[in-house]
């Protein structure tokens, strides 16, 4: 019997009475406390699990690892919009309720919680934090401090944030050491995405503005390592904690091996190299396939100091490329963004740069069983696209595929192509210019990172076929501080972009490509997609209860971001390449998710002899 027979009719003061009950019944059989929880299914370990599977639980511990990073930094608080601060700190320095797990699509274990409850429909999240957890300056981590960290984070911190915050309908504290969310709308990802949050000491932010720390607060945290010292724009030293508190846990044990991480800042990415090679640095990630074959034979290669280590990943593609603000003219313009495109040779780029040795990004999602499929939209997917057929881009619905050329520097037919798409776009040339109706040059800048020769080497390639359309392309290098604040504020008209994606995304898509977010400023939506079925895509995916729907979603998603023309895609980053001193070595043992920073440093350690 449905309820609102109940609702309408006479006896309906008894009838909210027994759904009330039932709904307590319901609620109490189907949600108890555990040790993790999975996007679907149930987590691969069990309650009793001695380590992750892709670790070395007995590594030694000990050694001094030396990072490199180009720029500088003017900021210690990695949580804020402002400031341009070491990427890992946010990594290394502070942990969350729950630590997820590299080996599983999308699967959760206790770490500052000791338990996670939610109910069966995942409208509501309750995690009951450990009474051994505390902080580096030994002060306990106490419930107070979790909804501190959800509230300030989610108002005044980084973008990043906003959404989790955005759908929380109440946070409260149920116990001594509980706390529960319960959430606004249908999305069964939050219950996992809310134990990934960052928490945050309260007390140490009281009577300050903790938007504006910069180098004058660091701020504390509860993870294995704390900030020992630094110097402006140089360097960073981290410790081990000799008195981290979860050192002992499952998740924990086998990670966090090294005793001393100290960052170090260079001009670029050809000092860094070079000091690597002088044996300044422990190691360094090549995300150039020819450099990792051509560059890698110096003298401490061939004696056996350094060692190349390759790291096989099955996670989506992700997108990595050019972005076009479509905030900006002409971006506005499908047909500008597509002949953009075609006029990119990929194939030539991609043999001058690489040696042809990396394949393309087809999609967002290509390289997985998440990514669109060729040809026309069938079934589920074609199913959730149809309702949105008038506002999709060319080739969402038909099937569409990036433009190939024939691998000569010329590129002939795709250059056509694009002069096709700009004249039908009102761009046509004059005195070998490229102008609109009023006599207006098509002109447009791109933003790059002082020392990113790659994307420098890519571009000024570009850059000549740009000049044989008439078009007025220019470069320009900013350093990282720089960059960072004008990407947050979208002061560009094309930049790059690199985007990765887990086997399971979820909310930090609305992040990425949701309209609430396109001017937000630091959101991560760079291109500024307003898309309505972009929205409803992400909204199936969040409510889908099986695997088949969910994949359906993230595929009709994926066509709408491809044919969207948002993007001039480049390398897939399939595989990880580390060099790395000798006595750097890991388990063996790779993750679903191969390299990434839940990885490398922090599953890796020193053997010694």
């Amino acid at each position: 019997m449905r309820a609102d027979f109940f609702l309408n009719g006479p006896l309906k003061t008894l009838g909210i009475g027994l759904m009330t009950a039932c709904s307590i019944l319901a609620t109490a059989a189907q949600a108890e406390p555990q040790h993790a929880i999975a996007m679907y299914g149930d987590p691969a370990l069990p309650p009793d699990f001695v380590s992750l599977p892709y670790v070395n639980p007995d590594a030694p511990i000990g050694g001094t690892l030396v990072d490199g990073n180009t720029g500088g930094f003017d900021s210690l608080n990695p949580f804020i919009v402002r400031g341009t601060p070491p990427w890992q700190l946010r990594f290394l320095t502070h942990e969350s309720l729950m630590y997820r797990s590299q080996d599983e699509p999308f699967t959760v274990y206790g770490l500052l919680a000791e338990s996670v409850e939610t109910g069966p429909n995942r409208d509501w999240v309750e995690f009951t934090l450990r009474p051994e957890a505390h902080f580096s300056d030994g002060s306990p981590v106490t419930a107070q401090d979790v909804i501190w960290s959800y509230e300030t984070l989610g108002t005044d911190g980084n973008a990043r944030y906003l959404g989790l915050w955005s759908s929380i309908d109440t946070i409260e504290q149920t116990g001594p050491r509980k706390v529960r969310l319960t959430f606004k709308t249908d999305n069964r990802e939050l219950a996992l995405v809310a134990g990934l949050l960052p928490i945050l000491k309260k007390a140490q932010w009281q009577d300050k503005d903790f938007t504006k720390s910069g180098l004058t607060e660091i701020p504390v945290g509860s993870a294995p390592y704390v900030v020992d010292s630094f110097v402006a724009g140089r360097n960073v030293v981290l410790k081990r904690d000799p008195d981290y508190w979860g050192k002992d846990l499952p998740v924990r044990r086998g990670t966090n091996n090294i005793d001393t991480i100290r960052i170090e800042f260079y001009g670029d990415q050809n000092v860094l190299f070079e000091a690597f090679k002088a044996g300044n640095i422990s190691f360094i990630r090549e995300f150039n396939a020819e450099k990792w074959a051509r560059d890698y034979d110096f003298p401490a290669v061939q004696r056996g100091d350094i060692i190349q280590t390759e790291i096989p990943s099955q996670r989506p593609s992700g997108i990595t490329g050019f972005v076009m603000n479509t905030r900006r003219a002409p971006f506005d313009d499908i047909r500008v963004r597509d002949a953009l495109i075609h006029a990119f040779n990929f194939e030539y780029i991609n043999e001058t740069i690489t040696g042809g040795r990396q394949p393309r990004i087809t999609s967002y999602f290509s390289h997985s069983e998440l990514g669109m499929r060729a040809g026309p939209a069938t079934g589920r997917v074609k199913e959730l696209l149809e309702p949105y057929a008038a506002e999709l881009p060319e080739g969402a619905l038909e099937g569409y595929a990036l433009p190939q050329g024939d691998g000569s520097a010329r590129n002939r037919r795709n250059l056509a192509a694009a002069a096709n798409e700009l004249e039908a776009a009102g761009w046509t040339v004059t005195n070998g210019k490229r102008v609109n109706a009023a006599g207006q040059p098509l002109r447009f800048d791109i933003l790059l990172r002082q020392g990113d020769q790659q994307n420098q080497s890519i571009i000024d390639i570009y850059l000549k076929a740009l000049e044989r359309l008439g078009i007025d392309a220019r470069v320009t290098t900013v350093d990282d501080a720089q960059y960072t604040m004008r990407v947050q504020d979208f002061d560009f008209d094309m930049t790059d972009i690199r985007r990765q994606f887990s086997l399971s995304p979820g909310n930090e898509q609305r992040l990425y490509w949701g309209t609430a977010t396109a001017d937000e400023p630091g959101s991560r939506n760079l291109m500024g997609i307003r898309s309505p079925a972009a929205d409803a895509m992400i909204d199936a995916m969040l409510q889908s209860r099986s695997t088949e729907d969910f994949t359906a979603a993230v595929r009709a998603l994926d066509r709408i971001l491809t044919t969207g023309r948002y993007v001039i895609p480049i390398f897939l980053f399939d595989t990880g390449r580390i060099a790395h001193v000798k006595d750097l070595t890991w388990s063996g043992k790779v993750p679903i998710y191969g390299d990434g920073v839940n990885f490398m440093p922090e599953t890796w350690y020193f053997a010694g002899d």
